[in-house]
């Protein structure tokens, strides 16, 4: 049993029966979107009686809908109705959008704000410009923090202990073929974002693909946040990013008050 099974076997207010419902939500993603039963019962690792009943309990309670014919699940609109809460409820949303709304008008590229998600970021304000895919447009993406710009950008702010188990321990997954998955070199990279106040990637989400991104810092210097531009490598050297780019960046990350 690992540590955190353990952990939560003993509090006595954690509802098993409730957390098995949260994995089998959890099932789904950008590339399961629509699963069976036996999907279920693969990807959560329940039982298939439990895993029926479950599935079945969120559909009658509309979190999940349920083709008729091939009886595969999907996420229903319910989730659209928790996310519109949440951005709600996140003061920080509101403070940053007008902010990153500006930006984008000013630069012409597709501007992001990233929120650290345990060991990820996940996207939490996405401004897309023309040229930009279905799936960068979408809110809500988690990529490994330590391989991107904002994730990076983000724990240049934290202190170092903070900082060097993140990057031993953290996952890392090469999304390119040049994709930097040697934790020394990362490491590094977050040194010269706390030098600089900023972080510059290429190629690693997305081949010819460069990201910049700046720190949204608290009252306290630490940043669980960030403002993220990506743009194509082949229109951008890295002097034009900082001549074009950077300026406003930081003007917008400063404006942003976590």
């Amino acid at each position: 049993m690992s540590e955190k099974s353990a952990s939560r076997k003993a509090d006595p207010l954690h509802a098993g029966t409730l957390a098995k419902g949260i994995r089998i939500l959890r099932a789904f993603d950008e590339e399961n979107v629509s699963l069976s039963l036996s999907d279920l019962v693969r990807r959560t690792g329940l039982e298939k009686s439990a895993a029926q009943r479950l599935a079945h309990t969120l559909h009658v309670e509309g979190m999940l809908e349920k083709d008729p014919v091939t009886r595969r699940f999907r996420p229903s609109h319910a989730w659209l109705q928790l996310a519109y809460a949440y951005y709600w409820s996140d003061p920080l949303i509101a403070r940053a959008l007008p902010r990153l709304i500006e930006f984008s008008r000013r630069i012409g590229e597709t501007v992001n704000l990233a929120q650290m998600s345990g060991d990820h970021i996940i996207y939490s304000l996405r401004l897309p410009n023309q040229r930009t895919h279905f799936g960068a447009s979408i809110v809500g993406r988690r990529l490994p923090a330590i391989a991107t710009a904002a994730g990076r950008a983000m724990l240049s702010t934290w202190p170092e202990e903070e900082v060097d188990r993140a990057i031993a321990e953290w996952p890392i997954t090469a999304m390119t073929p040049k994709t930097v998955t040697d934790r020394l070199a990362i490491r590094e990279d977050v040194r010269r974002g706390a030098q600089n106040g900023y972080v510059i990637t290429r190629n690693q989400m997305i081949l010819n693909e460069v990201s910049i991104a700046a720190p949204v810092k608290g009252m306290d210097g630490r940043a669980e946040a960030a403002v993220q531009v990506s743009v194509s490598g082949h229109a951008y050297e890295e002097a034009r990013i900082r001549a074009e780019i950077l300026p406003f960046l930081h003007d917008a990350a400063n404006g942003i008050l976590a």
